[in-house]
């Protein structure tokens, strides 16, 4: 597989940063003028299996003789755009739509695929829990069907494994294997090239979040694709560097921490140098030692 080049990594960045809420609700005010110019971008991966971009967690997707199945959905205002494409690989009506956590840029557009496209959406009972909590989520936007540890759909000639990890990015993460194809979508287990957000109010833990991706590493092959939940496609061996940054700088700030030093000392400090790429807008260097100090 081809790897992506650095300046990929920051185009990824770049587009997620333009969204100063990448991960919260958006405001409806502004959010014509902040969506207008997104496009949704398709992908062929393998088999049934395709990928859109477009602002927000990347979606993946199952099209084929059954239809029409999602992973993910982005923001409420895309919600038409992604339609339009999934017109395009067969239907704008998925039968499904699977979340692999809470957060808006991945539920956004539920409402509207459950209401006005007839979509069941699946997700863990955190996830429910979560949406339900927020008065600003509307009630068709609830997954209407939620499992404990996983559950599996066959579905276009395939094999669809979804399976909760109980600890990571929130408390409510799945992953999705596509068996036949070997086609991987970890949800915000895996930002490619970039500091991961662990959100450690909704449940994630930074060492939660290495045993959930080490866990999901030894499921998966030298042959898998990978959906990460942001940045471009990838593969065993990324997301295996991905694992070791994320473990090499939590024992460098809890080696400080240990020492005495105070959060803000760490960052004075800094991380090495070799890690400066991996820094973004929305989890820059410092931003990543604070969830690292958090948790040491």
């Amino acid at each position: 597989m081809e790897i992506k080049s650095t300046s990929r990594y920051l185009a990824v960045a770049i587009l997620l940063a333009a969204s100063t809420c990448v991960f919260t609700p958006f405001n409806p005010v502004n959010a014509q003028d902040r969506f207008a110019d997104v496009e949704i971008k398709s992908t062929a991966i393998r088999g049934s299996v395709h990928m859109l971009t477009g602002m927000g967690g990347n979606i993946g997707v199952s099209a084929g003789n059954d239809g029409v199945l999602i992973i993910d959905d982005q923001f409420a205002p895309l919600a038409e755009k992604i339609a339009a494409q999934l017109g395009q690989l067969g239907s704008d009506k998925p039968k499904y739509i699977i979340n692999t956590h809470y957060h808006g840029d991945h539920t956004g557009s539920n409402a509207f695929f459950h209401s006005h496209k007839g979509a069941t959406i699946f997700a863990h009972e955190n996830v429910r829990l979560r949406l339900a909590d927020d008065e600003k989520v509307k009630p068709e936007a609830l997954p209407t069907v939620t499992y404990e540890d996983g559950i599996k759909i066959y579905f276009n000639d395939d094999t669809i494994h979804v399976m909760h990890l109980a600890i990571g990015h929130t408390d409510g993460d799945s992953v999705v294997w596509f068996e036949q194809p070997n086609v991987l979508h970890t949800g915000d287990l895996f930002f490619n090239g970039l500091f991961p957000y662990i959100d450690q109010g909704a449940g994630g833990n930074v060492e939660g979040y290495m045993e959930s991706v080490a866990h999901v590493l030894e499921k998966i092959d030298d042959d898998t694709v990978i959906i990460p939940g942001h940045g471009p496609l990838s593969n065993k061996q990324e997301y295996s560097a991905f694992l070791a940054m994320i473990s090499e700088t939590f024992n460098y700030v809890k080696a400080l921490k240990e020492q005495g030093k105070s959060v803000d000392e760490v960052k004075t400090l800094g991380l090495d140098k070799k890690w400066s790429d991996w820094s973004w807008s929305f989890i820059n260097e410092e931003k990543w030692i604070t969830t690292l100090y958090n948790d040491a």
